[in-house]
């Protein structure tokens, strides 16, 4: 009996020390640690390895949301593809900044870049019903894992988004291969 039980907590052991990690903090050979403010929301579409909802910045109606995207090895396009792609989304508004150059850093050895844009974006799968959603901002991040790329994509209300940005750039700068 005590044989069975030993062999029975080893083989857990050995299970869960190389299990993958918890769903929806890794996709594409990188780890991450969301922010305590940002709580797991559920997903949208299945395209999306998770969905984590961003509080309502003062004065903000709703709140943001970040959507994490992973498609494969060689999925998914290019960074400038889904950089255009993204700003494509939304259309300029008098006085707002319209999009930001984006910037290129390492997060460790990670490339990522990051992309800024703020009007009125347009909300809804592609192919589908778009939603005009006037004043809001958009800050994405895509990161080249060793398995692909990964799409970090946050919305929301204009003043939510730039609250939110420095805890979303200290996410990205966190990124972990694993």
């Amino acid at each position: 009996m005590n044989t069975l039980l030993v062999s029975a907590v080893v083989l857990f052991q050995m299970v869960s020390s190389h299990a993958p990690s918890s769903a929806g903090n890794a996709a594409g050979g990188l780890t991450w640690t969301a922010p305590k403010e940002w709580s797991v929301a559920p997903s949208a579409s299945s395209m999306r390895v998770v969905t984590y909802r961003v509080p309502a910045a003062a004065g903000d109606s709703e709140g943001g949301e970040v959507a994490v995207f992973y498609f494969g090895q060689g999925q998914g396009g290019g960074t400038q593809a889904n950089v255009d792609r993204w700003i494509g989304q939304f259309q300029p508004e008098k006085g707002s900044a319209g999009p930001g150059k984006p910037v290129a850093f390492k997060a460790g050895t990670i490339p990522v870049t990051i992309v800024t844009t703020e009007g009125t974006y347009s909300s809804g799968m592609p192919g589908g019903a778009m939603t005009p959603k006037p004043g809001w901002a958009l800050r994405g991040g895509i990161a080249e894992g060793p398995q692909g790329p990964v799409f970090f994509k946050m919305v929301g209300p204009k003043k939510t988004v730039l609250a939110a940005a420095p805890a979303f750039d200290a996410f990205l700068k966190a990124l972990k291969k694993g």
